[in-house]
């Protein structure tokens, strides 16, 4: 397993001042709000440090991560948005159902970030069990919430210097 002594979160990014002008959007799954709610919060603190301005940080909440293809679609239509971060957790049932939410939440991130050319960033764990969704929510494999809005700025950092 790549992640086994793994922290994924650490970053070498600096804070720089052309990160005040973006608009970065995180939309939030409220299933497993223990895990999510701890990744938007990294997520957020992360913005913060490396320069984007709490006034241009805009969180929304979805049901679960079945819609959060949606969210960050109705999000992105807005042209304010720079970026969407999608943060999500499904964790391995009994049934077939975690593979059919997965996929769809994959794809429809894919398809909303292809349609809107800016960002949408896949910040959704799909795990097991809820101890490695715990490990990679701020436990010892990090945060993803932070991975991913590194993430966020990055591909914002290369749209910059690309188009």
């Amino acid at each position: 397993m790549a992640t086994k002594l793994k922290n994924l979160s650490e970053t070498n990014l600096n804070k720089s001042n052309v990160f005040k002008k973006w608009h970065i959007a995180l939309v939030v799954a409220d299933w497993n709000p223990s895990i999510t709610y701890t990744m938007r919060d990294a997520a957020i603190a992360f913005l913060k440090e490396k320069g984007i301005k709490n006034g241009n940080i805009h969180v929304h909440s979805v049901p679960g991560t079945f819609e959060l293809p949606l969210g960050a679609q109705y999000l992105a239509a807005n042209t304010k948005i720079d970026a969407v971060i999608t943060i999500g957790c499904v964790i391995q049932g009994e049934t077939r159902h975690f593979d059919f939410i997965c996929e769809a939440c994959a794809n429809g991130i894919t398809e909303v970030g292809l349609k809107h050319n800016k960002p949408i960033i896949f910040g959704v764990l799909t795990t097991n069990t809820i101890e490695q969704a715990q490990d990679r929510a701020g436990g010892k494999h990090g945060n993803k919430g932070i991975e991913a809005a590194e993430t966020a700025l990055k591909m914002l950092l290369l749209r910059e210097n690309v188009c």
